[in-house]
């Protein structure tokens, strides 16, 4: 046998929807490799190419060989999944491919892009067409690359978990994608829901393929739901995942007869989930307790009025006497952190407690942070090392607060889920929309002369563990080296349960 060279690839399918609707069934095209190329001449492929080491991930990758390869770039595509990485031998031609599949939608002159118009080819195709993908096969007559069909049921999973459960599931990533006011524990909610949802649907006749669809399931949720929310899915899913395990039949009984348990199991589970927000408040409730119990006021920066930080506060204000001088820092485009006025004065109904409220722009940092006590930071993921992320504006906000008021401390509160053992590969961004529509601008089209403008609006910002100087969950105050286990411990259950798929 002859030394086989491994390397990774990543490969990208391009779907197109009727009307720009991704509810409705697309079309893929595969691009038919030239006579040039060294491989796999005058087959069906994905635009694919090696992972070099100057890509940053592979979806850099795909990105690079897209724009290579057919000109398109994010003006004429939009990602739309990715698919889990795997591995196969082509002793034909001496490698062991590692492939790391991708999706794109071409966007349509309507969407901002120029369709089809915008694809123009290379010397490594001499052609493409575009095909309903259930008619993609890894037959010899169809003449497509080896495994071109297992890469693309990775993207588009309705091949194995039939029409109506991939829809469900395709809809549901959709509507998680599109949710950006939801916070990281609402939106594992629903992602619970949706998986729930879906196994209702698989097919029951093997237990062995249900099982495998149904990780599929949870990991497409935890990958494709949105990056910056990855966290807390993927510690909703392992958990879930290892109860339908515990309820799966091992006797050789039916399948079927197992499924109402397993989705009560799983509603049991994701109703109990629901304390751990006011438990993370009773965090933050106690924490003030203990060091500010002879404080006449407490002054505290936010950047931000999700559950957790909402529910703390209001907690003091209930049960202590002193006064909470909040502070909240707005900054995103739709401006939803100015509700923390109504939430929290409705919430803590207690005519004894003073609370000022007071609600700066970003651009006031200077004035907000003046004399403050607390930076409070209700951190959306936390990596393996302690490090936080939040909205955009999260490291400037730290450190000009710790030049305008010195003694200040920083909180990062959260509950363990959002704790991230891997890596993302996205980074999430605001609409572009959401920023014009807040300057009011005219809707006019550019022409083809005018100069292109774009806009990046991203979502969130990270500080650094060393900024960090308390770490609140609803265990209590926790530690790095507990951030590290716990990140530990989910990575082990995600290699457990995804590994093999």
């Amino acid at each position: 046998m002859s030394y086989l060279q491994r390397r990774a690839v990543a490969g990208s399918f391009i779907f197109k929807f009727p009307d720009d609707d991704t509810t409705k069934k697309p079309q893929v095209a595969l691009f038919r490799r030239s006579g040039k190329v060294r491989a796999y001449r005058h087959k069906y492929a994905p635009i694919a190419g090696s992972v070099e080491k100057t890509d940053a991930n592979p979806l850099a990758t795909a990105w690079r060989e897209l724009k290579e390869e057919t000109t398109l770039t994010n003006t004429s595509l939009r990602l739309f999944r990715q698919g889990k990485p795997y591995s196969f031998v082509d002793e034909s031609v001496d490698r062991e491919w590692v492939i790391n599949p991708f999706s794109f939608v071409l966007k349509s002159t309507k969407e901002g892009g120029h369709g089809e118009a915008g694809i123009q080819l290379d010397w490594e195709h001499e052609g493409y067409e575009w095909f309903d993908p259930d008619v993609v096969n890894g037959t010899d007559e169809f003449h497509g690359v080896p495994r071109i069909l297992e890469s693309l049921r990775r993207v588009w999973f309705n091949i194995d978990l039939g029409e109506e459960a991939g829809r469900t599931l395709g809809n549901g990533l959709i509507a998680l994608q599109s949710d950006h006011e939801s916070s990281g524990h609402q939106i594992s909610s629903k992602a619970l829901e949706i998986l729930v949802d879906v196994i209702k649907k698989l097919e029951t006749d093997s237990r062995e393929v249900w099982w495998k669809n149904a990780r599929f399931t949870a990991w497409h949720l935890w990958k494709n739901g949105g990056e910056s929310t990855g966290a807390p899915i993927l510690s909703t899913m392992v958990s879930s995942l290892a109860i339908i395990e515990d309820n799966l039949p091992h006797d050789g009984s039916s399948l079927g007869g197992s499924i109402n348990c397993i989705v009560q199991a799983l509603e049991q589970y994701n109703q109990h989930r629901q304390n751990v927000i006011s438990q993370v408040g009773a965090s933050l409730d106690g924490f003030l307790t203990t060091h500010f119990s002879r404080a006449e006021t407490v002054r505290i920066l936010t950047l931000s009025s999700i559950s957790a930080t909402t529910s703390g506060i209001t907690q003091v204000l209930k049960h202590s006497k002193t006064s909470l001088d909040i502070r909240v820092l707005e900054s995103r485009p739709l401006f939803e952190d100015v509700n923390i006025a109504d939430t929290v004065p409705s919430s803590a109904n207690n005519d004894s407690t003073k609370a000022n409220i007071m609600v700066y722009q970003n651009a006031s940092l200077n004035t907000a942070a003046k004399d403050i006590d607390l930076i409070l930071v209700e951190a959306d993921l936390i990596d393996k090392t302690g490090n936080v992320t939040n909205k955009t504006g999260l490291l400037p906000t730290i450190l000009a607060a710790k030049h305008v008021s010195p003694g200040v401390k920083v909180i990062a509160l959260f509950d363990k889920e959002r704790i991230q053992p891997f890596e993302s590969l996205i980074e999430e961004e605001n609409h572009p929309q959401d920023v014009a529509q807040t300057r009011g601008g005219s809707d006019q089209s550019q022409t083809d002369s005018s100069p292109r403008v774009e806009v990046k609006s991203a979502c969130s910002d990270w500080a650094s563990s060393s900024l960090v100087d308390y770490y609140l969950t609803e265990d209590g105050v926790t530690v790095r080296e507990g951030i590290a286990d716990c990140a530990e411990n989910i990575r082990k259950d995600a290699d457990r349960f995804f590994t093999d798929l």
